[in-house]
């Protein structure tokens, strides 16, 4: 079972081996960045990617009238970094214990009170169009 210990450490050790790699890369090819110009380089072609991978799917889904994906995907990205944070301030204030379930039960729960939520619109939606359907246009009563 992974703890959530173990899950930042692994993600710890895959960040140290990126940064050792574009380290070495850095003084191998003699650029000689500093550290300051280094995360300024580094964190903003990382961004960079980022938005030219994130902003055609959100431009996609602004099309369709697809506002409730994005909002959703902006909290579900939100809720992973709130609950990883409450997770962590726990383990550094010793005022719970750090517990990778933790993150997930609290992922769970939004994602089922999200289905519900949706499941109700849909119905909500479903109503609101078949009274729509069955009203007469102005047009056929003469």
């Amino acid at each position: 079972m992974v703890t959530m210990v173990t899950l930042i450490y692994k993600i710890i050790e895959i960040i140290t081996y990126i940064h050792e790699m574009i380290l070495t890369w850095n003084d191998n090819y003699e650029y000689n960045f500093s550290d300051k110009q280094l995360h300024f380089l580094v964190v903003g072609v990382l961004g960079m990617g980022m938005l030219f991978v994130i902003h055609p799917i959100f431009k996609f889904l602004a099309e369709k009238k697809m506002t409730l994906a994005i909002s959703w995907i902006y909290v579900v990205t939100l809720l992973v970094v709130m609950t990883f944070a409450i997770e962590i301030g726990q383990r550094y204030t010793k005022t719970g214990y750090m517990d990778f379930r933790d993150v997930i039960y609290g992922m769970g729960g939004f994602f089922l009170m999200f289905a519900v939520f949706f499941v109700i619109r849909i119905i909500i939606m479903l109503i609101i169009k078949l009274f729509k359907d069955d009203e007469p246009s102005s047009s056929s009563v003469q």
